[in-house]
């Protein structure tokens, strides 16, 4: 059996080292440069006749990203890779799921065309879903999600002694409830109304603290808006400094400074995107949700 490559895309080597470790599986020799007018040079230093290739490359900032990506997939298939599959641990490309004002483009159906166009597979962590129920209705490829949910409850469990739970808005209750169950924590899920990117506001918690620890739970952290909406209601009732998790660390502005600012005791993300905040791996559950699809196609 001709053992399956790992090609890691510039930005997510440490993606590719931890997975080609728990896949017991090599990470190509790549070179990859830009031209002086800004073109990709791509080259694949080993064989990949014949392999299962797993390119790994994390789409945040994914204008660039992406064409990389499809260079790198199709220069594995033009020199022989069998099959050639993703495990992008941060999926860009999911916020626009419908129309929200006539003349705008539906970017999420858009993108899913063009990578299920690209690769065979597509492994992910926890994807911004709200109104598709799962990938499969974008994607025409075969599609695995890896959870970050038992991580991030591990976390909790060993470093908070009475936690409760928060979601900031109903999208993050299916975190949210998942980490509770998990560790079996109180948790409550509040109400967010969206006026623009940056203009947004959150419910006040009905709940009574005591010595409990409140830990914001949500996917993307990007503007932080949504979360700084929910630190604001929580130290405005007087609760403990509220610790804050982002699965995705997308920070598009000073969220961090912003949101301890606001009265947080700290700002955790898990490392599907590279940053300071990161404390919580979720590499062994790519690695699991990897293999299973590979097994299973």
């Amino acid at each position: 059996m001709v053992v399956p490559i790992i090609v890691s895309a510039p930005g997510s080597e440490d993606h590719a080292a931890r997975l080609g470790k728990q896949l017991n599986v090599p990470v190509a020799e790549l070179e990859v440069r830009r031209f002086p007018d800004g073109e990709f040079y791509c080259r694949l230093h080993s064989d990949m006749r014949g392999r299962d290739v797993i390119v790994v490359s994390t789409l945040d900032n994914p204008t660039d990203k992406f064409l990389l990506v499809a260079f790198l997939a199709e220069t594995a298939r033009d020199l022989g890779a069998k099959r050639v599959g993703l495990v992008a641990p941060y999926l860009s490309f999911m916020r626009q799921d419908i129309r929200f004002h006539p003349g705008e483009g539906i970017t999420s159906v858009y993108f899913a065309k063009l990578m299920s166009s690209l690769v065979d597979w597509l492994v992910t962590v926890d994807p911004h879903l709200h109104r598709h129920p799962s990938l499969a209705p974008l994607y025409k490829i075969p599609t695995a999600i890896a959870r970050a949910a038992p991580a991030i409850g591990a976390w909790v469990k060993a470093n908070v002694a009475s936690p409760i739970l928060i979601g900031p808005d109903a999208e993050s209750a299916q975190w949210v409830s998942v980490v509770a169950k998990e560790i079996g924590a109180p948790h409550v899920v509040l109400e967010k109304i969206r006026r623009g990117d940056r203009d947004v506001s959150i419910s006040q918690p009905n709940v009574v603290w005591g010595e409990r620890t409140p830990v914001i739970i949500d996917d993307i952290i990007s503007t932080g808006r949504t979360m700084l909406g929910a630190v604001e209601q929580v130290v405005a009732q007087g609760a403990p400094a509220p610790i804050c998790i982002g699965i995705h660390a997308v920070f598009a502005d000073a969220v961090q400074e912003t949101l301890m600012a606001a009265g947080a005791s700290s700002v955790i993300s898990c490392n599907t995107i590279k940053h300071g905040t990161n404390a919580i791996c979720v590499s062994q559950a790519v690695a699991d949700t990897t293999r299973a699809l590979m097994r299973a196609n």
